[in-house]
């Protein structure tokens, strides 16, 4: 009886296996999901002569949003692919795009709030010209007039790249307008608008600057780009009191070539970040299993 129980164990677990394999496939439409070694994704949507920068999905993974520049960094729009029928679309410019450049999208967890930078004019006095983060809200099915979100104390810098938690926190890394100083701040949403920010108190080893971050909806965990020689994509762990703590370094297999963008899958399986050498301007979106590397070892009680 034991040996026979033992026998349907492994049958039910082999079939779950599979199961979840075959999910996988039909969400991502690729005939292997990646281990713990990063795969490319979805090459064939990079121009010719053209540089990918972040990609993302929106949380029901049925559309998938990716930035596209041109080689001198000049022009920066952003792109998408919805999923119809179990079949990617052609890509088509996305809905926010502008004569301006767009860049560092992300979806709110609930997928009715896009989140993006721009360089469009946002004609405030005292409001700089550079990148600052808009929104869209989807309404009846159908997205409205991006609005600017002024955060008042970083009016006069560059803020890029938002990400937010279920709770209304956005994460985003600003710098002065020459790029110098660049970190990771936030600012907390109340009633809609948001407030002054505030720098993200981040434990880590090494002064460092930082960029790009990925925080995860229960606002956990947080995954970001230190700036060094190259960019290496870290991981901390909030504290349960706003600190960020547990501070690391993914591992060898995805910090390799200088990566950046980071985006995680809403289970918290799957990574997908941008990498490539800088230099040779030959970038790509990978994605990766990274289970392993989300388990907090100083979690809080």
């Amino acid at each position: 009886m034991n040996k026979l129980k033992t026998i349907l164990l492994c049958t039910l677990g082999f079939l779950s296996c599979k199961k979840e394999i075959q999910n996988t496939k039909a969400e991502f439409l690729t005939e292997k999901p990646p281990s713990d070694i990063p795969i490319v994704f979805k090459h064939d949507i990079i121009p010719e002569n053209k540089i990918i920068h972040k990609g993302t999905f929106s949380p029901n993974l049925q559309e998938y949003y990716y930035t596209i520049s041109d080689k001198n960094f000049e022009k920066f729009e952003v792109f998408s692919i919805n999923k119809i029928n179990g079949i990617w679309s052609k890509p088509k410019k996305a809905f926010f795009n502008s004569e301006y450049n767009e860049h560092g999208m992300s979806f709110s967890p609930n997928g009715n709030t896009l989140y993006f930078s721009s360089t469009r004019p946002v004609n405030i006095n005292g409001v700089a010209p550079t990148w600052h983060i808009w929104k869209s809200n989807k309404i009846n099915g159908k997205w409205d007039k991006p609005v600017f979100i002024d955060i008042p104390n970083l009016r006069n810098k560059l803020v890029s790249h938002p990400t937010i938690t279920n709770s209304g926190t956005l994460y985003f890394h600003s710098s002065n307008l020459d790029y110098s100083e660049m970190d990771i701040f936030q600012s907390k949403q109340t009633n809609g608008k948001f407030a002054n920010a505030e720098k993200t108190s981040i434990v880590i080893n090494s002064k460092t600057g930082k960029c790009t971050p990925y925080v995860s909806p229960k606002g956990d965990y947080l995954i970001f780009a230190s700036i060094n020689k190259q960019l290496d994509l870290m991981i901390s762990f909030s504290d349960g009191i706003g600190g960020w703590i547990g501070t690391k370094k993914l591992n060898d297999k995805i910090n390799n070539l200088g990566q950046g963008n980071p985006y995680v899958t809403p289970d918290n399986k799957f990574l997908f970040f941008t990498t490539g050498e800088h230099l040779e301007k030959n970038w790509k979106v990978k994605w990766v299993n990274i289970e392993s590397q989300i388990i907090n070892t100083n979690a809080y009680n």
